[in-house]
């Protein structure tokens, strides 16, 4: 499916079609609490072109979600604050927009899959009204009109029997079918961007191939830019395009999918792709990665992945490494990248 870009200019003015289709330029979120100040996200940066899958990875808490919600528009506040960066969008800056215009990008442009369906979903609600009320409000269809359409996604996210099932209720699902039905939702609108958050979470691993497989097709029809948050290393191997490593709410390296996976850069990725349990080593003891994430309240100076790298040196704990750039779609910060590949 093409999208009109005359079309979203019209609606939203500044739009430059040759830009990024999203681009998180030193994005930081903090969240201020009793207990202090936890800075989830520090300096996010990544960019999406139409058509790419690109995977943010990396530990529970690092900052992946809050990103995400942050591009959206759907952070609380309070407790959490931007106070910093850039949220791109073909060039328009969503941070700077008004609510109303905000309004006009979130499920229309820019859309996202929630981690758990079942608490995404209104339990007293039917799916058929919730869908429904995508196109009511957004597109002014008749309840007809919009239900006909309902039906038409459900059909196109493969839920048997859609015109029956539209008047069910989200807990009369199981949980790959709810799934598909936020597919469904999310794609409602025909946005351009689609970000996925755990889309497989607490799925079988059956159900999580036909999940997966399902937003692939979906994203070559509509030639859609996909972001997939996981921290899941064997889910994006096949998917991605890129993958954006996250550490501490700041992405510590970036690079084709290829690349992370044959030559890490990172002591942070590298440790990641040796913690994979592998069928040829059968009988050892699994690597892991000493220590815990840093409090987001507490992050230590320089490198806040130090107090676990082993690779560590003095210089880390005064100096917080830059981007390095390794090659034109290549980065990763750490001082010592030639040793982390080995060159």
């Amino acid at each position: 499916m093409v999208t009109d870009i005359q079309a979203q200019m019209d609606v939203l003015p500044g739009l430059d079609p040759r830009a990024p289709l999203l681009h998180v330029d030193d994005l930081h979120v903090e969240f201020r609490t009793r207990d202090g100040v936890a800075k989830a996200v520090n300096g996010a940066e990544f960019y999406l072109n139409p058509g790419e899958t690109l995977a943010l990875l990396g530990e529970s808490g690092c900052g992946k979600s809050v990103t995400a919600q942050a591009v959206m528009g759907i952070l609380d506040t309070p407790p959490a604050h931007i106070t910093g960066g850039r949220v791109l969008y073909r060039g328009v800056d969503l941070l700077r927009l008004t609510e109303e215009d905000r309004r006009k990008v979130r499920a229309n442009r820019i859309a996202m899959i929630f981690q758990d369906a079942l608490s995404a979903l209104n339990p007293v609600y039917s799916v058929g009204f919730q869908m429904a009320e995508l196109f009511r409000k957004h597109r002014g269809m008749s309840r007809k009109d919009a239900k006909q359409r309902s039906i038409e996604l459900l059909d196109q996210v493969r839920i048997p029997a859609a015109r029956e099932r539209i008047n069910d209720y989200p807990h009369q699902f199981s949980g790959g079918m709810r799934q598909r039905v936020m597919i469904a939702m999310a794609l409602a609108l025909d946005p351009e961007v689609l970000i996925a958050d755990e889309p497989t979470t607490a799925l079988d691993v059956t159900v999580q191939a036909q999940i997966m497989g399902l937003l692939a097709e979906l994203q070559r029809q509509r030639n859609m830019g996909l972001i997939l948050i996981t921290h899941d290393m064997g889910v994006v191997a096949d998917v991605a395009d890129r993958i954006s490593i996250m550490y501490a709410g700041k992405v510590v390296e970036e690079a084709p999918v290829h690349e992370i996976y044959g030559r890490p850069a990172h002591p942070y990725t590298k440790a990641l792709l040796e913690s994979i349990p592998r069928l040829d080593l059968k009988g050892r003891q699994l690597n892991v990665i000493p220590g815990l994430p840093p409090a987001l309240t507490d992050i230590p100076a320089g490198c806040p992945f130090r107090p676990r790298c082993g690779y560590a040196r003095p210089v880390c704990g005064q100096q917080e490494p830059p981007a390095y750039r390794i090659a034109q779609h290549r980065i990763a910060r750490c001082h010592f990248i030639r040793e982390v590949l080995g060159v």
